[in-house]
């Protein structure tokens, strides 16, 4: 069997990691992607560690990024995100990855497609074309390469790093052109299993559906590992996904909706309060705002997704909403409390007089490191 050999970077971006291709690399019809992408992550693997490939047999070490030159005149680069299944073959490009969205900047500064001064910042307009939406990254470059090393400590991630600040502008309506997909604040949405559960779709970074622990029996303070554990409540969960896919207009109908496996993110809400983490240590409920558990890809997440943390920082702004009712009030950034920390989100969001929302950017910072460079070697 020949082996192909594609130029490759793999990276750290945020609580995730990827390989890194130049769109210029790959095969120009996009359905020719497939076998590199599934090869490249080992994919489908029956057992789910994916072990005859880069990924990690979860969702987080299972992405995909393509990055080449702008198709639009305000951006430095366009920004393709991939989310690879483990067991299954039909790869998702729905959404973004806003972890990941931390690490275009360094990639395209260290692989010379952007200009920035020797030292200093560097600031680059990246266009994630899954949501056609503009991320603008700044973090400081030294002898002309995206800076490593810093001070900056970032929960889920050992060590500090140099800052990586991602200002996602014009974040509302990511996939539907709307903050509020179905026109409600919040939806009674008929699952089968859990029966009719009160949910909050919102549009925002990447759409996500927002409930609260506590309508389905759950503390939220469960850590990822107990949740795994309760199989029938994940693929309860995973039903509620797909019918709010369907009520958000983004499938047809269930069938659609399961092949669409990213989005929406569904996340599990509660009010601040004492909470255990992965690493051992509590939060103090007085160290965060809100209090999230999420499933992304059918699997509990060891940390909130970056876009997902977008969004429930959008999402707590919204009057009436699920998040609205349990957040702490805050005028300025939202602390949010997951399985492996607190991360911080920065919301600009302004009330206009008929009610509605204006979503101007959120905004988050994050670390990325380049890990190895060379080729990715898959069948054929």
């Amino acid at each position: 069997m020949a082996l192909r050999a594609t130029r490759a970077v793999f990276m750290r971006g945020g609580t995730s990691k990827a390989v890194m291709f130049h769109a210029a690399d790959l095969p120009p019809n996009r359905a020719d992607w497939a076998p590199i992408f599934l090869g490249c992550m080992g994919s489908p693997d029956p057992n789910g560690r994916q072990l005859d490939g880069m990924g990690g047999g979860v969702s987080s070490l299972s992405k995909i990024c393509i990055i080449g030159p702008p198709s639009r005149s305000d951006a430095d680069v366009d920004y393709t995100f991939a989310q690879i299944p483990i067991t299954g073959t039909d790869i998702d490009y729905s959404g973004n990855c806003g972890n990941m969205s931390s690490a275009i900047g360094p990639f395209a500064v260290d692989e010379g497609l952007v200009a920035v001064p020797r030292d200093g910042n560097a600031t680059v307009r990246i266009h994630n074309t899954n949501t056609s939406k503009i991320i603008v990254a700044h973090f400081p470059v030294v002898d002309g390469r995206a800076a490593v090393t810093g001070d900056f400590a970032l929960d889920g991630v050992a060590g500090t790093a140099a800052p990586i600040r991602l200002d996602f502008t014009d974040p509302a309506g990511s996939k539907t052109g709307k903050l509020l997909p179905t026109g409600n604040v919040v939806d009674l949405l008929d699952v089968p299993g859990l029966g009719k559960i009160r949910a909050s779709l919102i549009d925002a970074a990447n759409p996500g559906v927002h409930l609260a622990a506590a309508d389905i029996g759950l503390t939220g303070l469960e850590l990822p590992h107990e949740l795994e554990r309760n199989t029938a409540l994940v693929a309860q969960l995973e039903a509620l996904r797909q019918v709010a896919a369907v009520a958000m207009g983004f499938a047809p109908d269930l069938d659609a909706a399961k092949r669409m496996a990213s989005i929406p993110k569904v996340v599990l809400l509660s009010a601040p309060q004492d909470s255990p983490t992965l690493s051992g240590q509590s939060l103090p409920a007085s160290s965060i705002d809100i209090l999230a558990r999420t499933i992304s890809v059918g699997q509990p997440h060891r940390a909130i997704p970056l876009t997902g943390a977008l969004c429930l920082a959008v999402g707590c702004r919204v009057p009436g909403s699920v998040a609205h009712s349990l957040v702490r009030a805050s005028e300025s950034s939202l602390r949010i409390g997951h399985p492996s920390g607190v991360i911080v989100v920065a919301a600009d969001t302004q009330l206009r007089a008929d009610g509605s929302l204006h979503v101007a950017a959120a905004s988050v910072f994050r670390t990325a490191r380049r890990l190895f460079q060379g080729d990715v070697l898959t069948a054929g």
